[in-house]
């Protein structure tokens, strides 16, 4: 009998071989791995581009408005009604309101108003101007504006809608047995109807506490308002003269001490104009200034408080970013030590070395960042020759000076050549984003340079790569 053959098959399991070729693949791999990753995980250095220009810096101001204000008072109690609106021109004789003792008029009014004919185009026209216009100016944080602004197109529509009216009136009163008095205007002047404390205010009752919107309390009656005799009923003003008063800081007076005339910006109006600025003091002391208008009084009849902006002339210069700008101390070396070593053209000082055998004098080049009418300013890194005590030589005299002094320069770091090298600027203007620095001022910037966006992020002499 023929011996079975075994048909079991055992896989030959080759060695691992590693040699010196896969190890250095490996590490090269880890290398490059490890290369990635540090780059995607640090923060990333930016650059910017000096560009020439300099910037806008409107200063912002909130001012309180004065103007010639005759606050008119009924004489008599009963309910009112208004037939001009609120900042209508109104002539001598013009009807302002009616006051009814029965209350029954305002119905009167509106029952014949909706017999007869509906509001003309014109009259259309200008209400939805005044809703446009409100709706472009309001401000969630003064919704109470709502309120005026009902009172106003109220006010509006009454007038548009009553021409017809109320010239039979007397015979309609009679009629229906209403009792009421018409009230005309006694000189011509912009009507008003909101009321406050500060019609008869002057600038030598300013002071500080009339600032404060939350303590302002304005009072406007409607039609169909009960008032008392003696109330006031409405305001009229005069005069296209108006002014708006507002605080003054010491940078503001600094800033505005030559000038007799600012360019005055209204942003919620769309409006820039120019006014006559003086100062004065107020009742508490303190500084406040005035600016004079003699036009657009009525566009701002029912405002007391105003925010507006004064354009301030803009500096000619180099724009740069504020966080390329930082602070480095410097060593103070007097002008009269600087000199040239040998046969080179290099500037540098005489700097005394004490050895063994004695002392010598040896001279170290140096890189100058700024100069003024006394000092050199010197890096003072040990890696650029000097430290705090070293004492140097006046050339051709044997008076030294000991290195010690510092002062600190504003400036920014320049990477034209691959590397981080400090500048100083010499700032014109500022704003909260940008500088205007001076251009092409000595040890400074020029148009076209390129510096570090974020100062903090990098030092003196550091490799970058752009």
């Amino acid at each position: 009998m023929a011996k079975k053959k075994n048909k079991k098959v055992i896989r030959y399991r080759r060695p691992l071989n590693i040699n010196v070729g896969m190890i250095i693949f490996f590490i090269i791999f880890i290398y490059l791995v490890f290369s990635v990753y540090t780059y995607l995980k640090r923060e990333k250095i930016q650059f910017y581009e000096v560009v020439d220009g300099g910037i806008v810096n409107n200063r912002i101001y909130n001012g309180l408005i004065l103007r010639e204000e005759q606050v008119r008072t009924a004489d008599r109690s009963g309910y009112i009604n208004y037939y001009l609106r609120e900042g209508k021109r109104a002539s001598v004789g013009s009807r302002i309101y009616s006051l009814d003792e029965t209350g029954n008029l305002e119905a009167l009014l509106k029952e014949n108003a909706e017999e007869g004919t509906s509001l003309s185009d014109d009259s259309l026209s200008d209400l939805k101007k005044q809703l446009t216009s409100f709706v472009l100016s309001f401000q969630n944080q003064d919704f109470g504006t709502i309120y005026d602004a009902r009172i106003s197109l109220d006010a509006s529509v009454m007038e548009y809608s009553s021409f017809s009216t109320l010239d039979q009136l007397d015979k309609l009163a009679e009629q229906s047995g209403a009792v009421f008095e018409q009230v005309r205007s006694d000189v011509s002047g912009v009507v008003s109807y909101g009321i406050d404390s500060f019609e008869s205010m002057t600038t030598s009752d300013v002071d500080a506490a009339d600032f404060d919107r939350s303590t302002y309390v304005k009072t406007i009656h409607k039609s169909g308002d009960l008032i008392d005799s003696g109330s006031p009923a409405y305001k009229i003003v005069t005069t296209e003269k108006w002014s708006i008063v507002f605080p003054l800081s010491d940078e503001d007076a600094a800033l505005y001490n030559d000038k007799t005339a600012l360019r005055v910006v209204f942003r919620d109006y769309s409006l820039s104009t120019p006014a006559a600025y003086s100062t004065f003091t107020g009742k508490d002391g303190a500084a406040y200034g005035k600016l004079d208008f003699s036009k657009y009084m009525e566009q701002f009849i029912s405002d007391r408080f105003v925010d507006f902006d004064i354009k301030v002339d803009k500096a000619d210069g180099l724009k740069i970013p504020v966080s390329a700008v930082t602070d480095k101390n410097f060593y103070l070396i007097p002008l009269e030590y600087m000199t040239q070593g040998g046969d080179s053209s290099e500037d540098g000082f005489y700097k005394e070395v004490y050895t063994e055998n004695g002392t010598s004098i040896v001279f170290v080049p140096t890189t100058v960042y700024y100069s003024d009418e006394e000092f050199y300013y010197v890096d003072m890194g040990e890696e650029n020759g000097f430290k705090a005590g070293d004492y140097i030589v006046k050339p051709d005299s044997s008076d030294r000076y000991q290195i010690g002094r510092t002062a600190s320069l504003k400036g920014v770091y320049n990477i034209n050549k691959g590397y981080t090298i400090f500048k100083r600027i010499e700032i014109l203007d500022s704003n909260n984003e940008f500088y205007t620095v001076r251009r092409n001022s000595t040890y400074g910037l020029s148009v076209y340079d390129h510096i570090v966006l974020d100062a903090s992020m990098v030092e003196e002499g550091q490799l970058l790569y752009q």
